[in-house]
């Protein structure tokens, strides 16, 4: 059964990655994945912290939500489990019960049904840690929801991490050091402090993946310290650690039904369901910098509409993206991208261009809430989306970059998290 799961992952998955293909040199990984039509409005983070990377510290007070509707409208009896991961997201050589205390596989028994919505659904919430499953080690995990106790019938995987503080990070970020790209660049410089945790080989023992705004196509993971002294490992690189400024968020506001919101152009009802047009965008990519206080491509779940719980009482609109170009872009896809795609770039958000009209056009179904966004290009083949062919990038941009270290020692088998960072670019 094992083996056959690690497969499902793999078959699956390839609808929702920019690319069939699996990291190099791996048979299969985890990601963030959704595997049924049906499944909206996926959300994790820590408690009481909607716009919170989900990483959880061992025995720290407060844990992890993760929330989702299903739009059949009938409740299901779904199931969970959880799985360590090295830090490439490859399953890890240990058993379940070197990782989890309680239950391995538990039910999905916290849900309920919307509540006066045009569209029915079912709101599921899982809370990790809880009184049936604690991970008990450090390390990337991941959260495996399936249907009837099958776990060949997938719903969705969710990354998160659990941490274990043993190193302290500090770092910038700054406008990149030798940049032959106009100067648009940023250049992210770290130093990981080690007091508390020896190290034989640092170079083999340590490693580190740099993030920006929660991307995963775009980490750098294969970084070694350039100098190790004492209890510090120096990761000050001029070229190996550096990312395109990109451009800040566009963003838009359908929180409510009663009036447009920010950067919405109509909001209108059409039997059965409310449909919301946003105002056509333009390129960014010849145009100067403008900056602005926006989520770095997060949403959050919310209503203006009187209700009294935002889970189960927010409604569901047809959300219309439009993009006028000159002409349609060739050898690759355009898409619309952040955490309301789940940081993919696949069929459900490959925008369609309409020859007529000289315009990329997209419907996606959101609940309501406040949304952050950008238009990427995804060349044919490409591993990786590139925003800055819409978006453009400037070196002031306010970006978010995280900071992962991981461990593994001599005769380790497993990778634990000792180390969790976030810097922010904001000049």
């Amino acid at each position: 059964m094992k083996v056959f799961f690690r497969l499902t992952i793999i078959i699956a998955g390839v609808i929702f990655t920019l690319s069939p293909l699996a990291q190099e040199g791996s048979e299969y990984y985890y990601q963030n994945a959704v595997f049924r039509e049906d499944i909206k409005s996926v959300q994790s983070h820590r408690e009481g912290f909607e716009l919170s990377h989900p990483v959880y510290e061992l025995g720290a007070p407060g844990g992890l939500i993760f929330k989702f509707d299903d739009l059949s409208g009938e409740p299901k009896n779904y199931y969970y489990t959880l799985i360590h991961c090295d830090a490439d997201w490859n399953e890890s050589f240990i058993l379940q019960n070197e990782y989890l205390e309680g239950f391995y596989d538990n039910p999905v028994d916290d849900y309920a049904p919307s509540f006066n919505t045009t569209m029915t659904y079912i709101n599921y919430r899982i809370e990790i840690p809880n009184e049936k499953v604690q991970p008990t080690r450090s390390g990337n995990y991941v959260l495996v929801v399936y249907e009837e106790g099958d776990k060949e019938n997938l719903v969705l995987t969710r990354r998160f991490h659990v941490l274990d503080q043993k190193v302290n990070v500090t770092g910038t970020v700054k406008r990149a050091t030798f940049d032959p790209f106009k100067g648009d660049n940023q250049e992210v410089d770290f130093t990981i402090n080690h007091p508390v945790l020896r190290l034989v080989n640092p170079r083999d023992e340590v490693k580190v993946v740099v993030m920006k705004n929660r991307r995963w196509d775009t980490a750098i993971r294969d970084l070694k310290p350039l100098f190790i002294r004492d209890n510090e490992l120096v990761y000050d690189y001029d070229k190996e650690n550096v990312f395109p400024g990109g451009n800040e968020y566009r963003y838009f506001d359908i929180r409510t039904r009663r009036y447009n919101g920010e950067n919405v152009l109509e909001t209108s009802f059409h039997r059965p369901y409310y449909h919301v047009t946003l105002q056509p965008d333009q390129v960014r990519s010849n145009k100067k910098y403008f900056g602005y206080r926006e989520m770095n491509g997060n949403f959050v779940v919310e209503s203006q509409d009187r209700v009294e719980d935002y889970d189960t009482e927010s409604d569901y609109f047809f959300v219309h993206f439009t993009l006028p170009l000159e002409a349609q872009l060739v050898g690759g896809t355009v898409n619309v991208m952040g955490a309301l795609t789940d940081w993919n770039a696949n069929k459900s958000n490959e925008m369609s261009w309409n020859y007529e009209q000289a315009t990329y056009e997209l419907t996606l179904l959101l609940k309501q809430g406040y949304y952050n966004y950008q238009y990427v290009y995804v060349p044919e083949g490409a591993l990786k989306a590139d925003e800055t062919v819409i978006e453009g990038s400037h070196y002031e941009t306010e970006n978010e970059y995280q900071v992962f270290v991981y461990y593994r020692g001599m005769s380790g088998r497993y990778d634990q998290l000792v180390g969790y960072q976030i810097l922010n670019a904001d000049f």
